[in-house]
């Protein structure tokens, strides 16, 4: 089924049969209260099989947050391109969407174009025409033209595409701008100019975030490494919702578990603002660390004397 198409008895059948493993999953993973499905893996299509399991289905989707869904689609192994495909037509079928739908339904365009689209893709590549031609099996074919009242998404996204860091792109509002013009289109979200639009955009911006954040945490690492050899131990991390002396190998090791969460979750709120004031702790410590730590002046010292060598 595609967003043209309205599906069959037989096409509902077969997406809920393919999803049902998916949801059971859903409802154990994050202890869901839903009674049990009326209908059992690979039932056949009735009327009444559909209508019962649609409304179990539903008494889900309710319960479960795009977070949720984000977290879950990222982390199984179940999540290969057929469930996508399943889990978008279930999305794009519903006669009444909510803004949760729209939300989940952004984020599955976004990872069933990430899981087929080529992994070194360029930039440039990332047009209209090519976005459309990798979402053609959930989307029908499209000759995509950016409607009127989406021409503010490439000047968002230019403005993303110039941040060198990550609290330029967190303060340069384009993460903001983008949910604010998704809202403010409502129901014209779902029509599939509009939804390549936002699919284009939501990955450009996906891999902008990416860059940023693997620049910020290496930054960090490196940073970390510096100071260490200077022979600062512990820096005042206060900002970043640490202590005053957190130690410098406490801080690499939470750096290799943020690069595993960031992962799974690039919108996260809170642990990103702290690895913002993270990278910008480690920065003054860099610039004034040695003046402010005596064990530091002295390893600068020596490592200034003719002949003293440092080894890395």
């Amino acid at each position: 089924m595609t967003a043209s198409t309205r599906p069959s008895l037989e096409e509902q059948g077969a997406t809920l049969c393919a999803l049902l493993p998916i949801y059971s999953a859903l409802v154990r993973e994050f202890v869901i209260e839903v009674p049990a499905c009326p209908v059992e893996e690979g039932f056949s299509p009735s009327a009444e099989s559909v209508k019962h399991a649609e409304a179990w289905f539903q008494q889900v989707d309710a319960q479960i947050q795009v977070h949720q869904l984000r977290q879950f689609l990222q982390t199984t192994p179940l999540a290969n391109e057929a469930i996508l495909r399943h889990l978008l037509a279930h999305q794009m079928q519903k006669a009444a969407k909510s803004t949760s739908d729209r939300d989940k339904t952004d984020f599955l365009l976004v990872q069933y174009f990430s899981l087929c689209a080529p992994s070194g893709l360029e930039d440039a590549d990332l047009d209209l025409d090519y976005v459309a031609q990798v979402l053609e099996p959930v989307l029908g074919p499209q000759e995509p033209k950016l409607p009127e009242w989406l021409s503010p998404l490439e000047t968002i996204m230019q403005s993303a595409a110039r941040c060198r860091r990550l609290s330029e792109l967190l303060h340069c509002g384009a993460l903001e701008q983008g949910r604010k013009l998704k809202a403010q289109g409502a129901a014209r979200y779902f029509e599939p100019a509009a939804m390549v639009a936002f699919a284009r955009f939501s990955f450009m911006i996906r891999r902008i975030f990416f860059r940023l954040m693997h620049d910020d945490l290496n930054a960090i690492l490196d940073g970390l490494r510096e100071l260490e050899r200077r022979g600062v131990q512990t820096i005042d991390c206060r900002r970043a919702q640490f202590s005053a002396e957190e130690p410098t190998g406490r801080l690499r090791m939470i750096c290799q578990s943020w690069k595993v969460m960031f992962h799974a979750e690039y919108s996260s709120g809170q642990p990103l603002r702290m690895l913002v004031d993270l990278r910008a702790a480690v920065d003054d410590a860099l610039q004034n660390g040695a003046r402010k730590n005596p064990m530091a002046k002295s390893a600068v010292a020596a490592s200034t004397k003719p002949g003293a060598g440092t080894k890395q």
